[in-house]
């Protein structure tokens, strides 16, 4: 049972990474890593050697953020972005670096929350196709069809229009 805990403390960097990306807001972030560590600590005796623990605690995670946002939904009135402070991040001294990263974290929260849990988990996070569909509990084919949408969807929201550059091998 030592080894489960040693795997589960290995994964919290990963678990944080995944959070943030999810909710875009390192409090909540936090709470969401606290509530699955918990959860997975209180429920380690239900893992079972079939698959890593690693896509055990991420399932985890998704199954609690996916709770809080249904909660969520049913408690709080949807707010307009136009009313929230900050206005636009884009200035004259901004580099287009952080423009080019800020436009493609926007283009990510445009996506539908299964295409954009695919996204980053594959893309992120590097997990395997199998892996990530254990994590969702879907199947690895409508995972490779949700992954395709979300990059087909992300290409299409960040093309301004300027050409890329390629780079030359």
């Amino acid at each position: 049972m030592s080894q489960v805990l040693d795997e589960i403390e290995a994964c919290v960097p990963a678990l944080r990474r995944y959070a943030r990306a999810l909710t875009h807001d390192p409090d909540r972030a936090d709470d969401l890593v606290q509530d699955c560590l918990e959860r997975a600590i209180r429920k380690r005796r239900l893992w079972r050697p079939t698959g890593s623990v690693r896509s055990w605690v991420f399932r985890i995670l998704v199954n609690v953020h996916r709770n809080e946002l249904r909660r969520l939904r049913r408690s709080l009135t949807p707010i307009s972005l136009e009313i929230l402070p900050g206005g636009d991040p884009a200035g004259p001294d901004v580099q287009p670096d952080r423009l080019a990263l800020a436009e493609t974290v926007r283009a990510m929260q445009a996506l539908p929350a299964e295409q954009r849990e695919v996204l980053l988990l594959v893309g992120v996070e590097e997990m395997s196709y199998a892996e990530a569909a254990t994590v969702l509990s879907i199947p690895v084919g409508t995972l490779m069809s949700r992954l395709a949408r979300a990059r087909a969807a992300l290409r299409s929201l960040t093309d301004t229009g300027v050409p890329k550059l390629r780079s030359v091998k």
